[in-house]
């Protein structure tokens, strides 16, 4: 019966997002670099994203978004990896191997901030029955997450393991929903409703024709900015306006992941995931003392996948000169997708009544067509 009701929610909230319009949708192109055909991190090939969505009476509003950098067995061919970690208040499984090792070996799940060991525990079952990996005794499960504590009874802990691997399962390349689903299903951005967003870029053959794409879950505040122009201020509901009237809560966190076919080494993904931090400053987050902000970032250059069994490795890696263009890359695609989770969520109700508006689409963008 849960089973079923969790895939009926899904449907209903897949549809009215599809009633929403990202920014660029709206005719406000952000950025000089062009998107992929989706705008959104599954442009990078081989890429697929997945969704367990669960709305339960009048208290559950939680979820699963899972990333999956490629289709083959990523444990027995890890992806070059790095973290960044902008503000570390948070709960991020898994960071200490990756930056011991500099790669990842299992998809990337985010969650609810109470649900991280049964994000482990679905990724590593999932990673175990995978054949290949029968002798498996040690599995490094990146899960990251983000409080929905607000909307959603977080203490109930409804997540369970085999929603994470639900959510693997149901990964898809093409279109990724966006808004009020999966992980991003209770969380709040800005004092609106937040959820996840994503974006890509594509760079000209000139400077590599390499693809990024990025994916968030949003659930931090500041003072909210879009293509430059003072939104939050101008709307009157931004951190720290408490001293005139109650508006939003600086704190939460943000997750941001960051994939490209560029071939990259942990170092330089590395500086990659430090320029999605400048992605979210171009939002109007301030990473405040309570939020949570880091960036997972990957490189599935088919030619760099690190074989499990591999004795020596042979890559082939972008010299430090060529990522000027990269960087660029990522912070447009990220400040982009981070403003797709407001314009793509619906306003919800949820635990104790608490009710959190959507973004008023209609007044911001008119402040943008009038700045």
């Amino acid at each position: 019966m849960r089973r079923l009701a969790i895939f009926m929610t899904v449907a209903v909230t897949l549809s009215l997002s599809a009633q929403h319009k990202t920014l660029r949708e709206w005719g406000f192109a952000t950025g000089i670099f062009q998107t992929g055909a989706n705008n959104a991190i599954t442009d990078v090939p081989g890429v697929t994203v997945g969704h367990v969505t669960c709305i339960e009476g009048d208290s559950i509003r939680t979820g699963v978004t899972a990333i999956v950098p490629h289709q083959g067995n990523i444990f027995r061919n890890k992806v070059p990896a790095a973290i960044y970690v902008g503000n570390g208040f948070g709960k991020l499984a898994g960071v200490t191997q990756v930056r011991e090792l500099g790669n990842i070996e299992t998809p990337i799940v985010l969650t609810n901030t109470l649900s991280v060991a049964a994000g482990i525990e679905g990724l590593v079952r999932y990673t175990l029955a995978q054949p290949g990996n029968e002798s498996v005794r040690s599995v490094n499960a990146v899960v990251g997450e983000t409080n929905d504590g607000g909307l959603n009874k977080i203490q109930q802990m409804h997540v369970t393991p085999q929603m994470v691997i639900e959510a693997i399962d149901r990964a898809h390349g093409g279109p990724v929903e966006q808004g009020c689903v999966g992980a991003g299903t209770g969380t709040v951005c800005f004092g609106f409703k937040g959820g996840i967003g994503t974006s890509s870029r594509v760079l000209p053959q000139s400077l590599g024709g390499y693809t990024i794409g990025v994916l968030a879950q949003t659930n931090y505040g500041g003072i909210l900015e879009i293509d430059g122009v003072q939104v939050g201020q101008r709307l009157g509901k931004f951190a720290y306006s408490d001293h005139v009237n109650r508006s939003q809560d600086t704190d939460g966190s943000c997750m941001m992941v960051v994939i490209t076919d560029a071939p990259l080494d942990a170092r330089n993904l590395e500086r990659v995931a430090k320029r999605a931090m400048m992605g979210l400053a171009k939002t109007g987050g301030i990473a405040s003392n309570g939020s949570g902000d880091y960036v997972i970032a990957l490189s599935v250059a088919p030619q760099n996948l690190i074989p499990v069994d591999a004795k020596r490795l042979t890559t082939t890696v972008l010299a430090n000169d060529e990522m000027s263009p990269l960087f660029a890359a990522t912070i447009e695609a990220t400040a982009e997708a981070l403003w797709n989770s407001l314009f793509m969520a619906e306003s919800m109700t949820g635990y104790r009544g608490k009710r959190v508006e959507a973004l008023p689409v209609d007044r911001v963008l008119d402040l943008l067509r009038h700045r």
